[in-house]
């Protein structure tokens, strides 16, 4: 690396740095003004406030990584241009695409580091975040937990084991319920292929019960559909349940190995997965893109503010389109994997051919 690769380089993470700062500030005030009632309400300690708000800050900077790389190579182009430093570089034969090499390399480092921190670092703080907020302040009891790619969640009356659980419809698959007499003898099994939480109440499909006496022989009874009595609502299980976001790229492939093999849809959690990866690149795209446009417009007067204004508006372009997408693979209207790429072969394309069209 040389004196002009290192400058470049400098300047660039010093930007980063400065904006990454700025807009993990600017997410947590405007988080905590929304909490700060839910906190109050719960009569939650400043120790729980200032650990819940910690714990959210590696989501917050992966969420924002992209856009702070964006502004950052953005910011870095038009100084350079402002100070006719890209005048000057082009003079001594450093040709523009030489001169955008630094930031390139860093943006490739900055890929890398997203997807460690998305994998190890956030699903950790996701989940400790949660857990201050429901169980720590909200007071909801942890009677269960996450182990195996499955839910084990002890009842009053027994031991609750499901496969899968989807808080937005409120429905459970996979479901084993064991009751226990107090002597844990097991008195009755209940085993169902979903139930589904509806007017107040569980509804289980595809039922089987078999109930067991001493010294008699089990007796079976089956059932299309039936209103199981359950003390728990969806709420209870919510708080077993890991989200995607709680979970990292290889975490969440087994998870969904696992149901797929138990022959249920994993549709939702296949798009999610190769979302991981595909958002990883999100700081490369943004940062060709932030670079393209800071040297098209730097030769002319205006040029700069033009630029920044432009690709902010591409940059958070990127971000309806790829929500948009991974929308459509959860549903299954798209394929997981071509929704989660969309966003990344649409702008990763137009980055490209911007790049090139970059007078040296």
């Amino acid at each position: 690396m040389n004196t002009l690769d290192r400058y470049i380089s400098r300047e660039f993470v010093k930007l980063l740095l400065l904006i990454i700062v700025s807009l993990v500030g600017l997410y947590l005030v405007v988080d905590f003004f929304e909490r700060i009632r839910m906190f109050l309400s719960n009569h939650a300690t400043f120790v729980q406030i200032l650990s819940y708000f910690t714990f959210e800050i590696p989501m917050i900077v992966s969420l924002m990584l992209p856009v702070a790389v964006l502004l950052a190579s953005l910011l870095t182009f038009g100084i350079l241009s402002k100070n006719s430093e890209l005048i000057a570089m082009k003079a001594n034969g450093v040709s523009l695409y030489r001169s955008s090499f630094p930031i390139i390399i860093i943006s490739i480092i900055l890929c890398v580091v997203a997807f460690f921190l998305n994998e190890f670092l956030t699903p950790y703080a996701n989940e400790k975040a949660k857990h201050i907020k429901l169980v720590e302040v909200q007071k909801k009891e942890r009677l269960g937990f996450f182990k195996q790619n499955q839910i084990w969640f002890r009842s009053k009356d027994g031991i609750y084991n499901f496969n899968m659980f989807d808080p937005k419809t409120g429905t459970l698959k996979g479901i084993k319920i064991n009751y226990l007499d107090r002597g844990m003898i097991l008195t009755k099994r209940i085993d169902a292929k979903r139930a589904q939480w509806k007017d107040e109440t569980w509804v289980f499909y595809d039922v089987l019960i078999t109930r067991f006496s001493p010294g008699k022989l089990p007796t079976i009874a089956r059932a299309k559909s039936q209103i199981i009595n359950l003390q728990e609502k969806p709420s209870d299980f919510m708080i077993i349940q890991k989200d995607t976001e709680e979970m990292g790229y290889f975490e969440l492939r087994k998870y969904i190995k696992n149901i797929q093999s138990e022959g249920y849809d994993a549709v939702q959690y296949m798009a999610d997965m190769h979302g991981k990866i595909a958002f990883s690149l999100v700081s490369l795209i943004l940062a060709v893109i932030g670079v393209s446009f800071s040297l098209r417009k730097s030769e002319r007067s205006g040029g700069v503010s033009q630029g920044i204004a432009v690709g902010i508006i591409i940059g958070f372009s990127y971000w309806i389109v790829y929500a948009f997408g991974l929308s459509l693979g959860r549903s299954g209207t798209l394929p997981p994997l071509l929704s989660a790429w969309t966003a990344n072969i649409l702008f990763g394309a137009g980055a490209i051919y911007m790049f090139l069209k970059v007078k040296t």
